[in-house]
């Protein structure tokens, strides 16, 4: 009888045929290093636009570096680029080792998932540039850029599945759970939400397949389930090898785990419509949108609990391991924006946060949060092990990283909370004779310190990057900081007297 572990990659003893298995770290490590160039990509045009709307100026009365044209590019790069690629190199990477069998299809299939997804990711930014996209709410690319990727996608649930179905180990271990997940449903929502009619098969131009109300549903059933299996779902896979790996501690509840998997899945899958509340949209569909995303808090915060207790007996190593802290402290943010994004959906609540920067907040308090430092943590957790290294170049820059993007991130989400409620009060004021009491461009004037601010976060987030591509890259050369002085020794506690 196997002997299972809740510890990723220490399950039951091996036989020598078994710890045989090359595993295709190759194309891992060209997604690790996409992903930290796209990160400083996405970063740099965010700030951009982040001084865009504090100083209308900088838009340089040029379209193509417009904000309109600019924010989908910053969007997409983010979460299509950033975390797309953050996504393939540790669904790569993990289904490997908890499966123990290398990559389905071999090297040259999967050299043609990294170029074929680089390629998708220079396509749809170039649209975006040139004003080539289908003009809906997320600026989805045209007609072939979805083929383009429709083709990827199969590609990869083929590799994925693929090595599931092959592996030595007879367990499959949760992480894997969440990615598959992650990888069917984007499939299906991609599908379904870019359904479109090409005007000719040399042109770029379409046709979409729905209109009006029908169009806003499909675009926000596939909008906020694009949050949660892409942002969410993917990246708990990654919260379920990485922490108990890093903390060398098994998952707290394998049971909890299952328990939250079925139910995320189940419930996520019917929250969309809350982001349409007050429109044309029936009233019980808003209810049903609204009732799913509050029923939403638990399996979500089980999954936090999760994570954060699989620490456990080695909470003393969040003093000295500061990877095992950004990758903690993610977890913390997604706890938090897991409970302000059912908050929002209430009506009364959405009726004075919706359409005001109270969401832009919200949304970067996961995007940054939670999905940005989680990939940071994968970053630093996998370079030293692809490259062979001993460690990282530098725990303490690991330390410098966090603290100067965690300002960042409070700056940035304190400045839009403040900047969205005053929004939403102003936009709602009226005066004793029933007119409403702000012109817009009063409200747009109000908002200027806070953007301020809010740019000045993103600056330190973004060089928050920089000093992880430098600490990175000395990794990689082999290069080795001295640093005895910042590791703290544990010190038993002595009993009482």
């Amino acid at each position: 009888m196997a002997v299972v572990s809740s510890v990723p990659g220490t399950a039951a003893p091996v036989s020598r045929d078994q710890e045989a298995v090359v595993y295709n770290e190759d194309v891992v490590r060209l997604f690790v290093i996409a992903t930290a160039f796209w990160g400083v990509a996405a970063f740099s045009v965010g700030v951009i636009i982040a001084l865009q709307l504090a100083f209308p100026v900088m838009n340089l009365g040029l379209e193509w570096t417009s904000f309109g044209r600019l924010r989908p590019v910053h969007t997409s790069a983010a979460i299509f680029a950033f975390g797309g690629n953050a996504l393939f190199a540790t669904s790569l990477y993990v289904v490997q080792r908890t499966c123990r069998a290398t990559l389905f299809g071999g090297p040259d299939v999967a050299r043609f998932l990294f170029w074929g997804y680089q390629a998708f990711i220079v396509m749809a930014a170039l649209g975006y540039v040139f004003g080539i996209t289908q003009s809906k709410e997320y600026a989805e690319p045209e007609w072939f850029v979805d083929l383009w990727l429709t083709i990827v996608w199969v590609v990869y649930l083929v590799v994925y599945v693929g090595t599931i179905m092959r592996r030595r180990e007879p367990h499959i271990y949760v992480a894997n759970w969440f990615y598959l997940a992650f990888i069917v449903t984007i499939a299906m929502l991609h599908v379904v939400n870019n359904l479109a009619v090409p005007v000719s098969l040399f042109g770029a131009k379409s046709y979409i397949l729905y209109a009006g109300v029908q169009d806003a549903l499909t675009q926000w059933w596939y909008g906020h389930n694009a949050v949660g299996f892409f942002l969410t779902a993917g990246f708990l896979g990654m919260m379920y090898y990485l922490i108990p790996k890093q903390a060398e501690r098994p998952v707290y509840s394998y049971r909890l785990s299952i328990v939250h998997f079925w139910s995320l899945i189940f419930l996520y899958i019917w929250a969309g419509p809350h982001h349409l509340h007050y429109t044309a949209l029936p009233d019980w569909a808003q209810t049903l949108g609204m009732a799913f995303s509050i029923m939403l808090w638990m399996p979500s915060w089980g999954g936090m609990i999760n994570g954060i207790m699989t620490l456990s007996g080695a909470w003393h190593k969040l003093r000295t391991d500061p990877v095992l802290r950004m990758l903690v402290t993610s977890v913390a943010f997604y706890g938090m924006s897991t409970f302000e994004g059912p908050l929002m959906s209430v009506k009364e609540v959405n009726a004075l946060s919706h359409y005001t920067d109270w969401t832009i907040g919200h949304v970067h308090s996961g995007a940054l949060g939670w999905v940005a430092f989680i990939s940071f943590g994968a970053l630093y957790f996998l370079v030293p092990r692809l490259w062979k290294r001993e460690r990282l170049y530098s725990l303490r820059l690991v330390s410098l990283h966090f603290w100067v993007s965690t300002i960042g991130i409070v700056l940035y989400i304190t400045s839009m909370w403040v900047s969205g409620i005053l929004q939403g009060l102003m936009w709602r004021s009226y005066d004793s004779l029933g007119f409403l009491q702000y012109s817009f461009v009063e409200t747009v004037e109000a908002m200027h310190p806070f953007y301020v601010v809010r740019a000045g976060g993103g600056i330190l987030f973004l060089i928050g990057s920089f000093i992880m591509i430098y600490n990175l890259v000395r990794t990689v050369r082999g290069d080795l900081r001295s640093e005895k002085a910042f590791v703290t020794p544990h010190v038993a506690a002595a009993p009482a007297e």
